[in-house]
């Protein structure tokens, strides 16, 4: 398409909808430069048949504290996804305060036990438990396809008390079995909502 025909639609159709939608920017984006790339550059191709030389040359290395600052970003957000919005609010403070240090440090513990080749392959599952489940989030080996540690969160009440939160974790170790404390929040004497809610 000539460029010209590119730029008047752009401006046609931010016009027409008053700048609320305008077209990506990879409509604009010229595609005779990607006809001069070479197609059978043998040198550029490795053993998997992957031409190097497309590759921007500045993706490079992801450091240890890198891939363990990401996991722990992960780690926090599907924490606030679990709570959703009618129990977040009330526990976010104590949290971030008592809690999520304390799943830092079991992060920060399973990352050691793995050189940095390997750690790369560690992952944050996406998905927690709603309703009663207590799965909050998983870290997985995506090389062997196996759960590393499991950290969930299971309502308490005890006698007299009201509700609490108690956060913990398992580990592989012992297949999932032995629960590792991570603290306890106390929630009311209510019935607190379910997860997601």
């Amino acid at each position: 398409m000539p460029k010209w025909l590119r730029k008047s639609f752009v401006v046609m159709v931010t016009i027409l909808t008053f700048g609320m939608v305008t077209p990506s920017q990879a409509f604009l984006y010229d595609h005779s430069n990607a006809e001069k790339t070479p197609k059978n550059d043998a040198l550029a191709e490795d053993k998997n048949g992957i031409n190097r030389s497309l590759i921007p040359e500045n993706i490079g290395y992801i450091s240890r504290e890198g891939i363990i600052k990401q996991m722990l970003s992960e780690a926090e957000a599907q924490s606030y996804t679990k709570f959703g919005s009618r129990i977040k609010p009330v526990i976010e403070n104590e949290f971030s305060e008592v809690i999520f240090p304390n799943i830092e440090k079991a992060i920060q513990k399973v990352a050691n036990q793995y050189p940095d080749e390997e750690l790369a392959f560690l992952s944050v599952s996406e998905n927690p438990g709603k309703g009663h489940s207590e799965k909050i989030f998983n870290i997985r080996n995506e090389k062997t396809n196996e759960d590393i540690i499991r950290f969930h969160v299971r309502r308490d009440q005890p006698p007299q008390q009201g509700y609490w939160f108690n956060f913990h974790y398992h580990t592989h170790h012992d297949q999932f079995q032995a629960h590792h404390n991570l603290g306890s929040i106390y929630w009311d004497k209510n019935t607190p909502p379910k997860w997601m809610s």
